[in-house]
């Protein structure tokens, strides 16, 4: 039997939860947008039943919501869980950079170096969805060699919730994405010189950490609500997710 007859066939209802789940995961359905079971079962050729089952999957995930006379809708982002996820992602990131460091050759500083240049030349004419982009390329060459593997999944969970809670962090702090850009070089070079394990850990921790108070500090002046974490971003700040 060949190995495509073997393959187990994809119910309907995880084509939906499929379907559903990519737009969470990259923006295209952000917190608070009403999932239609219709439009999406359109959209999926199938019926709602299977779109609802989807939808009672991703509600036990606690992605979405669902109110009576408002109907199902992507969760909202609770008040803390930036705060909680960036907290551990440095904790996590810092050690995966660390142990990750003495396994890094040249050309891994080299890419990571030529990488960070990218993000440099987008800082005239910023785009942080691209800058986003650009600092997760920049920061994986530095710690996808790190040899503890659940050190390293841990920072990938943390990376796929960033992506979940928010798009960018420097569409709302955009001055930060400077900094960043050289404390990044900075980073390349202490590993590059040979630093202690432990100088190298708390320089990324602290890198994460900076983008993190960045962050708060505007939602502190613009008085966010609670439960908000989110406005229009303010363009008018100076020209820096991590």
């Amino acid at each position: 039997m060949s190995a495509e007859r073997m393959r187990p066939v994809e119910s309907k209802s995880q084509q939906a939860y499929r379907f559903i789940r990519a737009r969470i995961d990259d923006g295209r359905y952000v917190p608070g947008f009403r999932l239609v079971l219709g439009q999406i079962a359109r959209e999926l050729d199938v019926s709602v039943v299977p779109v609802r089952e989807a939808i009672r999957l991703l509600e036990a995930e606690g992605l979405v919501t669902f109110e009576r006379n408002v109907g199902a809708q992507v969760a909202l982002i609770k008040e803390t869980e930036y705060l909680h996820t960036m907290q551990t992602l440095s904790i996590v990131e810092g050690a995966a950079t660390s142990m990750s460091a003495p396994y890094l050759t040249p050309g891994h500083l080299h890419r990571a170096r030529e990488i960070n240049e990218r993000m440099r030349q987008t800082l005239d004419d910023f785009d942080p969805h691209r800058f986003t982009a650009l600092n997760l390329e920049f920061h994986a060459v530095l710690f996808e060699e790190c040899p503890n593997p659940h050190i390293l999944d841990l920072v990938h969970r943390g990376w796929n919730r960033m992506k979940m809670l928010r798009d960018s962090s420097f569409s709302f702090v955009p001055g930060r994405a400077r900094d960043s850009v050289d404390e990044h070089e900075r980073l390349v070079a202490l590993i590059e010189s040979g630093a202690q394990p432990l100088e190298i850990e708390l320089a990324a921790r602290q890198h994460r950490v900076a983008t993190l108070d960045a962050v708060l500090a505007y939602q502190a002046a613009h008085k966010l609500p609670a439960g908000q974490t989110t406005v229009e971003p303010d363009h008018a700040l100076a020209t820096s997710n991590d």
